[in-house]
């Protein structure tokens, strides 16, 4: 009777294995996403940032920021405060992502003019104070604006991921697609390929370094590479503390006038 029952156990777990393998390959690229998009990332954060900016001859400049984001339900607000070098030391940058088809607003302030600047549609293409971001990747995308394709199954440095190919659905996106490359059971991309137009690669996203901080796995060290010229942004976030009280009069621009 022990013997059988050990048999049985044996086949269903047997069973139980062959039936995950299934089921993790039926994921469609959008259920992919979807576990991307919704993965905990704690009600508010607060955290330091130091932003390297790389030329092609390997110069570079460092900039350090304070930065303070708030999930509201319905919007969720970022709020960057530059705090060096003296060049750029009280600008600011503010976004407001919706959970909707609503596009993301976004101000910028520039002591120099003392003026708070909306960044229109048309602007975000930019690239952000120097670096290899642009407003558009500042903000957050929703899983509407593409569609999402499963193209494969790769390895990052030890870890299984999903290769998902990423198609806007607006015909005027700054990209013509973006591959994203998921951490399978943990939801986080660790490597993201922008296209331009042409369908040329342009840039990548690198994750180099993740903590677990407060029970949330955060990216704490990246890059953005552009290809094309050669330039790279890293971007080292420190002092990261999740679900702390952040007033909700800080995203205003008013506080991005006033500075911290």
């Amino acid at each position: 009777m022990r013997n059988k029952i050990i048999i049985t156990v044996a086949v269903l777990v047997a069973l139980m294995a062959v039936f995950g393998t299934v089921s993790a390959a039926e994921l469609s690229g959008e259920e992919i996403m979807e576990k991307v998009y919704s993965r905990e990332t704690g009600d508010s954060r607060t955290s330091n940032l130091e932003m390297i900016l790389i030329n092609s001859r390997g110069a570079e400049r460092v900039r350090e920021i304070k930065q303070y984001e708030k999930d509201f339900g319905e919007v969720e607000k970022k709020i960057m405060f530059f705090i060096s070098p003296a060049d750029v030391r009280n600008t600011s940058f503010m976004n407001w992502s919706y959970d909707s088809e609503q596009s993301d607003d976004q101000w910028i302030f520039l002591p120099a003019l003392n003026k708070v600047k909306r960044i229109s549609s048309e602007n975000k293409s930019d690239y952000f104070m120097g670096s290899d971001f642009t407003y558009d990747d500042l903000g957050d995308r929703t899983l509407a604006e593409d569609e999402h394709n499963l193209i494969g199954e790769d390895t990052i440095d030890g870890k299984e991921v999903y290769v998902v190919e990423n198609i806007p659905v607006a015909e005027d996106d700054l990209y013509s697609r973006t591959v994203t490359y998921v951490w399978q059971d943990n939801w986080i991309g660790l490597k993201k390929e922008f296209y331009d137009q042409e369908g040329e690669l342009l840039k990548v996203l690198t994750v180099n370094q993740l903590e677990e901080i407060d029970g949330i796995l955060t990216i704490v060290d990246n890059e953005m590479h552009n290809l094309q010229s050669d330039h790279r942004t890293i971007l080292r976030t420190s002092e990261v503390e999740y679900n702390t009280e952040v007033d909700e009069n800080l995203f205003s621009e008013r506080m991005m006038r006033r500075g911290i």
